[in-house]
């Protein structure tokens, strides 16, 4: 695993994604219906960047303030699309509004957590940044491969000045 706690802080443009959504919590991490479900259906849809495919979480205001891991929230396999394209039937619409982003390289399986909690209990409360409450995101690009230990992904955490 190589951790990178050392993001570039991003200004971020308006992303709309197409995709699949499901309601999972920490404590029933099961993604695998909802990749599923999108990789099946995904032919359909145009990229507006080939080769990247996003995972997004949604989390309900004031989610990470009172952890708990029984708490659902939305998570999605999306494509970025561009702005004029039309929804197909079966996808959901995610609209990743512009904002300030801590983009974190990381290498390593996507099985393992600990680069994400080192994310929070380690690097943010250390930096000028809070958690702003936008999707947060990982880009999935062509050197991803899950569950490898050199897979390699871009992990997205929407942030504010303190």
């Amino acid at each position: 695993m190589e951790m990178h706690l050392n993001p570039e802080i991003v200004q971020l443009s308006e992303k709309r994604l197409f995709g699949k959504m499901g309601l999972i919590s920490f404590a029933q991490f099961n993604v695998a219906p909802i990749w599923k479900s999108f990789q099946q259906e995904k032919h359909g849809l145009v990229p507006a960047k080939p080769f990247e495919v996003i995972s997004a979480a949604v989390y309900p205001s004031g989610f990470f303030k009172s952890f708990n891991p029984t708490t659902p929230f939305e998570k999605w396999a999306a494509l970025e699309v561009k702005h004029d394209a039309n929804l197909p039937d079966g996808f959901l619409e995610l609209i990743i509004p512009d904002g300030f982003y801590a983009r974190f390289l990381y290498k390593g399986s996507s099985a393992d957590r600990s680069f994400m909690q080192s994310i929070f209990s380690e690097w943010l409360p250390a930096s000028e940044y809070e958690l702003d409450d936008r999707p947060h995101f990982e880009i999935l690009g062509p050197n991803y491969r899950n569950n490898d230990p050199e897979s390699e992904e871009e992990i997205w955490v929407p942030v504010r000045n303190r």
